[in-house]
């Protein structure tokens, strides 16, 4: 089965020794029961939890240490497109058999995903279990949505500067699958900066992910002050987990989505 690179995958036979630096796909392979495969992680990968603190750390997802990764002996990587940096995953070829890229870009990509760790790792059945658990969720939170007219976002990931998502992103279209379209912004770059105040004129409302940067309430307080006088978009909150992190978590993020597009709109 072919990852993201394209590069066909073959099921494993015998045991594999799994590293994985996605924290999201890390918890995908817990609940895919690969708990004892598990041999390494990312210092951010905290789910599930107590389970995956037996699993040594190797660092972080930008800057994993390579000699930590040499020494578990693993037969298989995980990684991200946008979560791994290139350079380190290619050094990492040279000691490694096997090497799966992931990079989902909508909703519906998790479906291949869990195909993918289900084929490689011989866990089809539950692959399949997964699948039709997210259909389910991703169908409810969903099914209202074309009835409904799109609120525009700012939706922000970093503090000092101020960073966003481009529109060609995996938050950018869960998002907009609820009907929250995140606004195009003058930037190449798929987490680009930006200047609230021009844009806050221009938005419904700017949501402060709780991940990468751990916005909390005051960030709302300060931010109001910031932009008066700019437009008068509502400030909330939004758990970035819930947004950002594919595999299994995507699941339970599209049960959040649906309660919290209510609560947004009617609040």
């Amino acid at each position: 089965m072919l990852d993201a690179l394209n590069i066909d995958h073959e099921p494993i036979s015998g045991s594999a020794r799994i590293v994985s630096v996605v924290p999201s796909i890390t918890e995908l392979l817990f609940d895919l029961d690969l708990a004892d495969n598990v041999v390494g992680r990312t210092g951010f990968c905290f789910y599930p939890r107590p389970e995956v603190r037996r699993v040594p750390k190797i660092g972080g997802t930008k800057d994993f240490d390579l000699e930590k990764l040499r020494s578990l002996h693993a037969t298989h990587l995980i990684v991200n497109v946008d979560e791994n940096p290139r350079d380190l995953v290619d050094a990492a070829r040279r000691f490694i058999p096997n090497i799966l890229v992931t990079h989902p870009l909508s909703p519906v990509d998790n479906i291949s995903l869990y195909q993918l760790m289900g084929y490689v790792f011989n866990r089809v059945d539950k692959a399949e279990t997964l699948a039709e658990r997210f259909m389910n969720s991703y169908l409810s939170a969903t099914s209202q949505t074309d009835k409904l007219a799109p609120e525009r976002v700012l939706y922000i990931i970093w503090k000092k500067p101020w960073m966003t998502i481009s529109q060609d992103t995996y938050i950018a279209r869960v998002l907009a699958s609820v009907g929250l379209d995140q606004i195009e912004v003058d930037s190449e770059a798929r987490y680009p900066e930006v200047n609230i105040k021009a844009l806050a004129g221009d938005v419904d409302h700017i949501l402060l992910s709780t991940e990468p940067f751990a916005f909390r309430k005051k960030d709302i307080q300060e931010l109001t002050l910031e932009i008066e006088g700019c437009g008068k978009p509502k400030i909330s909150l939004i758990n970035g987990e819930m947004t950002s992190w594919y595999g299994s978590r995507a699941i339970q993020g599209f049960d959040y989505l649906k309660s919290y597009r209510s609560s947004l709109i009617s609040g």
